[in-house]
């Protein structure tokens, strides 16, 4: 049957929202559950969980199958593996809702949410940063460099894209820096919570529960631990955050959810010719992705002197090609050159004329022209990487990502700890 919009990214209650689903194939089993919420015994959930096959019963299974074993798991180990699995997520904290399997066999779909109690303390432990109330007025510049500065505004405006004010902090008018620090919940006072719903986007809700899903461990039926080694014993067929609702607008401008606005103002054609987007970009894939786009952006912008004058030599190829020494001679019929043969025994000897085609066009890149490109290239390149290491400095003083690589090598040490633990 056609599900709406909303009954798709937010649970039956249509309050909870989709943070992440889980896909499996199933075969039809004695009992069906319908489309059943789930929520752990911390949460304020009315309905049970759901009961776990015995443990007497089940089989011990290795982890980290190879992908030519993944057929010897029956349906029956698989749905055991499921159980355990969803049964730690629920005491993780997150709360599991699963469609009515109708059918003898098919797809089946787990849709997972992280309440606010899970959320703060996993944002805590992480050390998300949110914006604090504090907040200050960046200095606009004055004098000459003041009416510079508004007069480039003034000329990129056509290429800004169309989104809200506060998704661009690149832009003239934003100029106002919101300070963030690390979450804590003994501190929820100093932060600008609006809404619990809102505090954090839509990447750091799909981010805290890909952490979950990835610590959390199969004892009983199996010795696996994360999604990924469930994925690749086949238990599950894949696990995906969803996106924001549908990329096509039914209401107005101000209406339009932040996939609209990323599908109208920067993955469409029309608006190749404008910048990226990169705040929205940010807060719909994360920092990584955002980091990653605004490289190629200024990739892309820098290409385009080299290509110029790349254009510039291949034709200043073209229109002094008739008058090069070396393509005359060896075009010229009269001088018959013959040359040597280029083997022994089978090769024959042959005109130098015979080359011509290849020498007027090899001249067409390789002129004199092409020794000031090489110049040109050697400049460009050392100017390129200071450029983006100074639009990255800006990027992540927006961004707040100063203490970016501390965090990952520190986080990267603990996941190292515990692996050998």
């Amino acid at each position: 049957c056609f599900m709406g919009p909303r009954t798709r990214t937010f649970f039956a209650d249509g309050q909870r929202k989709v943070d992440y689903i889980l896909c499996y194939n199933y075969k039809k089993r004695r009992i069906s559950l319908h489309r059943l919420s789930l929520t752990s015994q911390a949460s304020n959930g009315s309905l049970p969980l759901p009961s776990m096959l015995r443990r007497d019963t089940q089989p011990e299974l290795e982890a980290g199958l190879p992908e030519g074993e993944e057929s010897q798991l029956s349906e029956e180990e698989k749905a055991m593996m499921r159980e355990e699995f969803e049964s730690g997520l629920l005491e993780q904290g997150l709360q599991l809702e699963r469609d009515k399997e109708s059918r003898s066999q098919g797809i089946g779909f787990i849709r997972l949410h992280v309440p606010w109690a899970t959320l703060s303390r996993e944002a805590e432990l992480q050390k998300i940063k949110v914006p604090v109330k504090k907040s200050y007025e960046l200095r606009q510049p004055q004098g000459i460099a003041g009416k510079i500065a508004l007069l480039y505004q003034t000329l990129i405006k056509p290429f800004r894209p169309d989104v809200p004010e506060t998704l661009n902090t690149q832009s003239h008018q934003n100029r106002t820096k919101t300070l963030s620090h690390p979450f804590s919940r003994d501190k929820l006072h100093l932060f600008e919570i609006k809404s619990q719903d809102i505090l954090f986007d839509y990447s750091v809700r799909s981010r805290i529960v890909k952490e979950i899903l990835t610590r959390t461990a199969c004892t009983q039926t199996c010795q696996a631990t994360g999604i990924s080694s469930l994925l690749a014993t086949g238990v599950y067929n894949s696990a995906f955050p969803p996106h924001d609702g549908s990329f096509t607008r039914k209401g107005g401008r101000d209406q339009r959810n932040d996939r609209q606005l990323l599908y109208e103002e920067w993955a469409n054609y029309g608006v190749m010719f404008k910048y990226q987007p990169l705040d929205l970009i940010r807060k719909y894939f994360g920092e990584a992705i955002g980091l990653y786009f605004a490289w190629m952006g200024v990739y892309t912008r820098m290409l385009v002197p080299p290509s110029l004058l790349g254009l510039i030599v291949f034709l200043y190829g073209v229109l002094t090609v008739n008058t090069n020494v070396p393509s005359q001679e060896m075009c010229d019929d009269s001088l018959n050159f013959t040359m040597c043969p280029l083997c022994d025994a089978v090769c024959d000897y042959w005109k130098l004329s015979s080359v011509c085609s290849l020498t007027r066009a090899s001249y067409l890149f390789d002129n004199g022209a092409t020794t000031l490109f090489a110049i040109f290239m050697s400049l460009w390149a050392a100017f390129f990487l200071e450029h983006w290491k100074r639009r990255q400095m800006c990027l992540k003083h927006a961004w707040d990502l100063t203490s970016l690589e501390d965090e990952e090598h520190a986080y990267i040490k603990s996941n190292c700890i515990c692996h050998m633990r």
